[in-house]
């Protein structure tokens, strides 16, 4: 009674705590809180609890509830992961949605909780198949958010790989350590009997789904599918110390998955756009003294093609031909006259006529 007391004293701060994780959120986001919300309500019911969760024996043939696949992850069957639950999903719609968008963030919400259920069934499948007891296969219910926040918290590693967390004494805790720590706290909490066994196999399945399709197939808005940044590789996941023989481990399955054609070849693409000055890359097959022959070779073709470029137009224009000058035109300007002055009526003409008479040698 009192804890029942004590939580309707908190329940109003607890009810405006979710309204603010939730604003602001996609209708998807606040759809899937809702959903968590009303199969809580279900999970007091038994038939409801195997109705709605994947039953490993039931979920392979011949009974094949193929739709628990879909809903066992709406199911909680305790309040306190229904609020973990909650937070999770809002804490994705904050920061996960706004860089992928509403209806990645869902193909990336179904693919996770859809292989969740599967692997962690294949997985009793196999352990039925050591031990040969059939309550792993019948009385085991996969339910929860489990597998979806390790899918989260791989996502928040890919996108802020170096983001310190917390320091210690004993070094940094980056969001590169969180998988691998929330996972063994999952497995410290089943060994002491504080939870179920279905969640460390849950979180282990969520980590291998999600960083399987965020590593190979998820598209982005430039085509390429995947990420193959160094720093996300399996071996990332583990200290320094594992991570060379984790990596030779690692790089044989996808080799096998390869040659099987379920995985692509890695293909590495280098922007040199941003590459820093002097870098040289060499790439298997070619001789590094042959590259620089070739290099040195289409070096002087560029500067001969750049100097002819720059001196044709010049013997262009020196080479072009002037057009022919017009023969000269004699223009002939007429010689002023002199008016001659009109008669007038006062003054009387006379008419002189001067004779030149040359003289003669005879006269005297």
């Amino acid at each position: 009674m009192a804890a029942i007391k004590s939580f309707g004293r908190n329940l109003p701060y607890l009810r405006q705590q979710f309204a603010a994780l939730l604003g602001n959120t996609s209708t998807s986001v606040k759809f899937i809180c809702l959903v968590v919300l009303f199969s809580y309500c279900l999970s007091f019911s038994e038939r409801a609890v195997i109705a709605l969760s994947v039953t490993p024996g039931y979920l392979l043939p011949p009974a094949f509830w193929i739709w628990t696949a879909f809903t066992s992850c709406f199911l909680e069957i305790h309040f306190w992961e229904v609020c973990v639950d909650v937070i999770t999903v809002g804490l994705c719609g904050k920061l996960i949605e706004p860089l992928w968008g509403p209806m990645e963030m869902m193909i990336f919400f179904a693919i996770v909780n859809f292989g969740v259920a599967v692997l962690s069934s294949v997985y009793y499948l196999i352990l039925y198949m050591s031990i040969g007891d059939t309550d792993l296969l019948f009385d085991t219910h996969i339910h929860g958010l489990t597998g979806y926040i390790a899918g989260v918290v791989v996502a928040v590693k890919q996108i802020m790989p170096d983001h310190i967390l917390i320091r210690s004494p004993i070094g940094k805790i980056t969001n590169r350590n969180i998988p691998l720590m929330v996972w063994i706290g999952y497995l410290i909490l089943w060994l002491c009997g504080l939870l179920e066994g279905t969640h460390p196999t849950m979180f282990l399945s969520g980590l291998l789904v999600s960083w399987t399709y965020l590593r190979f197939y998820q598209r982005h808005n430039n085509g390429s599918r995947g990420d193959m940044a160094d720093n996300f590789t399996f071996a990332s996941f583990f200290p320094n110390v594992l991570q060379p023989p984790i990596a030779v481990v690692s790089n044989t399955i996808h080799g096998f998955f390869v040659r099987v054609g379920v995985c692509r070849k890695v293909v590495r693409r280098f922007d040199m756009s941003n590459a820093p000055p002097g870098l040289v890359i060499h790439l298997p097959g070619i001789d590094p003294h042959d590259s620089e022959r070739r290099r040195q070779i289409a070096l002087k073709a560029l500067s001969e093609r750049l100097s002819k470029d720059h001196a044709k137009p010049w013997h262009q224009e020196r080479g072009k031909k002037l057009p022919p000058v017009p023969a000269a035109v004699a223009v002939q300007i007429p010689e002023p006259v002199t008016p001659k002055p009109l008669p007038s009526p006062l003054i009387p003409q006379i008419n002189v006529n001067i004779q030149n008479h040359t003289p003669n040698s005879n006269t005297t």
